[in-house]
């Protein structure tokens, strides 16, 4: 049977439940998903004078390939955007910066240093966000940034975290669409500290310095992103889920929550529903914890598929902006950039084919079991064969056929490198 076959015998099913299959189709091609630069190079950089890797981050394997100029870094994103189906965004972090060489300091970076960025974004009809790097720098080898209790440190991280929404308003004014700048900070401590309050107020304080700056929102998003613990940061984190809630609510920023980022029997799945009831918007960065924050690629499981039901029915596929965000050395990287992202679109789809409104109207009924039942029967309706018509109508690879393309780039380029 068909690829068009297939989908044609799925959606006489789907039809069955009053689920319009065209229209979902359409309304996934809608939604933008945020990739990640620092998959490509496993979060190093072009900087000038570049430092380890810190802030608690950790990138492991060694996969042959890894990107080091920014020609390459782009043209890896080129090879896995052809793999994915739909429009997208590129996520850059501040350290994506272009300096000719010249050692330019955080604290000075302009737009001019992301024009090559931005000329490529124009090219292939995509949107960027960006990130200010407060991590993989001398001056947050102790672990501290905006909370830092040395004045001149923290005064340096601000006059960063200005200058990168400066460039996100840029990318704004030349892309049409408005750019994500989202701040996250490693501050923290190892061990028990003695003192919670006096670094979340040094924070508080820095982040009022930021903002106060104005930004154009048709240009520019800011977003905050928390952390329960990393590593060298174990037993305390100043940028805590309940800091940065409570911050963005009565700030007007939007609350970024990564997957990864909370205990291991919490959900952000569970929290998308409670925040959309008091943020106009909210955004996610999706990994996949392993025991820990450890930004594996994201696999097509239960929590993925709750977080697509969540946005689709709640009607917010363009109240949350969706990225992604892991990092793994130890597999081919555009694998993993295809892979992860066919896996968050898949989350959005199989929501979007779920008769949802009925769902809904038997819980409101207390028909608990027709609920269970149709919820459990519908893991085994033919999503996949919507799935791969989707991909044949945009233009991508079928199946598993995409890791074909990925081999052949392995050899021709990666390898070459």
């Amino acid at each position: 049977m068909s690829v068009k076959e297939s989908f044609e015998a799925a959606k006489k099913q789907y039809e069955q439940w009053g689920v319009d299959v065209e229209a979902a189709l359409q309304k996934l091609q809608q939604i933008p998903i945020s990739i990640h630069c620092w998959q490509g190079d496993d979060i190093g950089g072009f900087e000038a004078n570049p430092s380890e890797l810190s802030g608690g981050i950790d990138v492991t394997g060694n996969y042959p390939g890894k990107a080091t100029t920014p020609e390459q870094l782009r043209s890896d994103l080129e090879m896995a955007l052809s793999l994915i189906p739909g429009k997208h965004r590129v996520n850059l972090h501040a350290i994506y910066a272009e300096t000719n060489g010249e050692v330019v300091e955080r604290d000075e970076i302009e737009p001019k240093h992301f024009e090559n960025w931005v000329a490529w974004a124009k090219q292939h009809g995509l949107g960027l966000d960006f990130n200010p790097t407060l991590f993989s720098h001398a001056k947050a080898e102790d672990g501290l940034t905006l909370s830092h209790p040395d004045e001149s440190i923290r005064e340096f991280w601000i006059k960063h975290c200005i200058k990168s929404r400066k460039i996100a308003e840029y990318f704004g004014k030349e892309l049409g669409t408005p750019a994500l700048t989202n701040i996250w900070i490693p501050d923290g401590y190892k061990d028990i500290p003695s003192d919670r309050l006096t670094p979340r107020i040094r924070l508080k304080e820095s982040l009022d310095k930021i903002y106060a700056v104005e930004t154009d929102e048709q240009y520019n998003l800011d977003a905050v992103e928390s952390k329960v613990f990393g590593i060298g940061s174990e037993s305390y984190v100043v940028g805590s889920h309940e800091f940065y809630l409570g911050y963005s609510l009565k700030n007007n920023k939007l609350c970024l929550m990564d997957t990864g980022h909370y205990h291991p029997t919490e959900t952000v799945s569970n929290k998308i529903s409670s925040m959309l009831l008091f943020s106009d918007k909210l955004a996610l960065h999706v990994s996949r914890p392993v025991r820990w924050d450890s930004d594996h690629v994201v696999i097509l499981d239960d929590e993925l598929k709750e977080i697509g039901l969540e946005i689709v029915r709640n009607d917010a596929t363009d109240k949350v902006l969706i990225g992604l965000d892991f990092f793994d050395a130890s597999i081919n990287r555009v694998a993993a950039w295809t892979i992860g992202t066919r896996n968050m679109i898949k989350a959005l789809l199989h929501a979007l084919l779920l008769p949802n409104a009925k769902l809904k109207q038997l819980q409101e009924e207390g028909n608990f079991t027709e609920r269970l039942a149709l919820m459990e029967e519908f893991k085994t309706y033919p999503f996949g064969a919507v799935w791969d018509f989707y991909c044949e109508q945009m233009g991508v690879p079928v199946r598993e056929t995409w890791l074909e393309n990925v081999k052949t780039y392995e050899q021709e380029v990666l390898l070459k490198r």
